[in-house]
């Protein structure tokens, strides 16, 4: 599947979740199971020679594709959830975002220094959870921390990039305009 291919089939909506924003709606993308398997497959090609052993999907679409991800290679899922979801004692970091502010959190016990995790959710755009979610993987010590998304929108600023000994990788990388 070429990337034009896979480009049509997410869904834009204009003025999500608040006026100006144009939303880059993945779910269209995961219905079709051509595309889905191809987005899986494109993303466990670049980590299957990193040792992953735990993916951290960001809520909520990065536990889609991130559970998946995790099931392929091997690797264990850790969700990055928002706060008061998670049953058990959690770590938080909260961060600022185009629109707002908000918190994420994962369990205390989730990740060990023996660890090589892989941040995965759908969209990179200012970078602020992105961001948010490596501070708090890396507050762990694993070994190696890397990210991925499927699709970079390369012309948004990034307020928060994410630090430069953090690999970043993106399925697809498209324009807001």
């Amino acid at each position: 599947m070429t990337d034009e291919q896979l480009i049509s089939t997410i869904r834009i909506v204009p003025d999500f979740p608040v006026a100006g924003i144009q939303f880059f709606d993945v779910t269209t993308m995961f219905k079709n199971p051509e595309a889905f398997e191809e987005v899986i497959s494109r993303i466990c090609s670049l980590y299957a020679d990193k040792g992953i052993t735990k993916v951290a999907g960001i809520e909520s679409r990065g536990f889609i594709a991130g559970a998946a991800v995790a099931a392929r290679l091997g690797a264990g899922f850790v969700p990055i959830r928002k706060p008061g979801k998670l049953p058990a004692r959690t770590v938080s970091e909260s961060y600022s975002k185009e629109y707002g502010t908000d918190t994420i959190e994962i369990h205390a016990d989730a990740i060990s220094p023996d660890d090589v995790v892989l941040i995965h959710d759908d969209i990179l755009a200012t970078g602020g959870t992105a961001s948010a979610a490596v501070r708090l993987v890396k507050s762990f010590g694993p070994k190696a921390v890397y990210t991925n998304f499927i699709i970079d929108i390369i012309d948004v600023p990034r307020s928060a990039p994410i630090p430069e000994d953090v690999p970043v990788s993106a399925i697809l990388k498209l324009s807001e305009r």
